[in-house]
């Protein structure tokens, strides 16, 4: 199982939890309004309903209608699997697995290069990346391995920093769509306003608190989308500084090594890329 098919099903798990979630917090807000349903109320004022408790739950949910609630739901599930995606992707151990460097630099100092080029090439981390395209260069001197090492942590760092793009588009959309909504329910309730003999301040009220609703939905959405942008952009920046100075470091300790042991071969090492030094002369 390769390690984006296994962020992918750990992301698939963790929206079918947050799905079933929605269905028994669903199934309990319908239990509380049959609660409050079972004694005999007295009669509702005029135009109007009690919105109260498990009530009121079902009142917003109604007022999202068939149009914006599908919506902003899925803008909310996109915006729950972003967020879970960049979690995965942005821990510490994914992008500097735990042992690597020190297991790496020793194997550097024994000088098996071309075992350490195979522990750079076979690790998915951001690092193991890193190394493997400045270690693919390194024959060619430093300053040519690091540009190949920083421009693989570029695309790495453009990458996610696409994905988080999308928690600022949803930030932006959730509240237009809200609006939109919004508007929309304000129009049918004046418009019913303009053609009735009879003003009913009751049935104005409900129709606007209806319209309302949709905005508060948008907002909600929004709220975390921009909390989350702004926390993944600087975990971004802070990841792929670490890697690119621990890359660095690392280059730089196998270059001076490839060229100690060109000057004074060890029986079984081989410099970086795996040419022994009296091929590559």
């Amino acid at each position: 199982m390769t390690p984006s098919f296994s962020r992918l099903h750990a992301v698939g798990r963790f929206l079918c939890v947050a799905a079933l979630a929605l269905v028994v917090a669903a199934l309990f807000a319908n239990a509380v309004s049959a609660q409050d349903a079972a004694p005999a109320p007295a009669a509702p004022p005029p135009g109007g309903e009690q919105q109260t408790g498990g009530n009121l739950v079902l009142f917003m949910i109604k007022s999202l209608g068939w149009i914006f609630g599908p919506l902003l739901l899925a803008i909310s599930v996109a915006m729950l699997a972003l967020v879970v995606l960049l979690f995965l992707d942005l821990r510490m151990s994914s992008a500097i697995p735990a042992g690597f460097v020190d297991e790496f630099t020793d194997t550097v100092n024994k000088r098996k290069f071309k075992e350490a080029f195979d522990m750079a090439r076979n690790d998915p981390s951001f690092l193991g990346q890193v190394l493997t395209a400045g270690m693919s260069r390194l024959q060619y001197g430093l300053e040519d391995a690091r540009e190949a090492a920083m421009n693989t942590l570029e695309s790495i760092k453009s990458d996610k920093e696409q994905k988080n793009n999308y928690n600022a588009v949803i930030a932006t959309v959730g509240p237009m769509l809200g609006l939109v909504g919004t508007v929309w329910g304000m129009i049918q309730s004046f418009s019913v306003l303009a053609t009735a003999t009879q003003v009913n301040p009751a049935k104005l009220a409900d129709g606007i608190s209806h319209a309302l609703v949709v905005t508060l939905f948008g907002v909600a959405i929004s709220v975390p989308a921009i909390f989350f942008n702004a926390f993944y952009k600087n975990r971004i920046t802070r990841v792929c500084m670490d890697v690119g100075h621990i890359a660095d470091d690392l280059l730089t300790q196998m270059y001076h090594n490839s060229k100690k042991a060109a000057g004074s071969p060890t029986p079984g090492a081989t410099p970086a890329g795996g040419v022994p030094p009296t091929a590559a002369r």
